[in-house]
């Protein structure tokens, strides 16, 4: 009969993809051994091997992982407004809190996300940045909640990727230690958003467009 896998054999992967985050944000991913990755770990060479195949293989799980956990994040809040248990307002809110506590975690993944995604073969490639556009386009339905005639003017998706700006700007600054955390600036954040998307108006192009 073959071997059971030990009960730490997921903890010790999980363990491996934080250090190889770490690196590959630090150096990136070429600049980055396997060599450097086993000593980050404690382990050999051989033991790293048991867990990940190579290199590459490291960087598909830290990449798929990361925007498979915001892709998640964003269908757990969509199914409780399909539910009709979450109002469009409190759904942009619930959104931004979520990817703010995930980013928190995962700021190395989402370096390794945004920067690295360029070495990953064409298949793996168009299939995680799929799932990254989806993330994007659930926040702007999100925002279409709010605005209907956003949409029409093809201004949905832009002022999600401003939204995204604040939030992704945030982690270039903050102090971990610092007086403000991660979940007293989400709601910040979605108060500045919320308050100028009703003054937003559709640049001339757009608005001719929309009509």
């Amino acid at each position: 009969m073959p071997r059971g896998r030990a009960k730490t054999y997921d903890d010790q992967r999980e363990l491996i993809l934080a250090q190889a985050a770490r690196l590959f944000a630090a150096r990136g991913y070429p600049a980055t051994s396997m060599n450097e990755v086993a000593q980050a770990c404690g382990l050999s060479k051989a033991t790293l091997y048991h867990y990940y195949d190579d290199k590459y293989a490291l960087l598909v799980s830290i990449a798929g992982g990361h925007v498979q956990r915001l892709h998640a994040l964003v269908a757990g809040v969509q199914a409780e407004v399909a539910a009709g248990r979450m109002a469009p307002q409190a759904q942009l809110r619930e959104l931004v809190l979520r990817i703010v506590e995930e980013y928190a975690g995962a700021q190395h993944a989402h370096r390794v996300l945004t920067e690295d995604v360029r070495f990953l073969d064409a298949a793996d490639r168009r299939r995680i940045l799929g799932q990254e556009r989806a993330v994007v386009a659930g926040f702007a339905r999100a925002v279409v909640a709010l605005r209907p005639e956003l949409e029409r003017a093809r201004l949905a998706k832009p002022l999600t990727m401003l939204l995204f700006g604040m939030i992704n700007w945030l982690f270039t600054w903050m102090k971990p230690d610092g007086e403000l955390d991660h979940a007293a600036m989400a709601p910040l954040v979605a108060d500045l958003f919320l308050g100028g998307l009703p003054a937003v108006k559709a640049p001339r192009r757009a608005a001719a467009v929309a009509a």
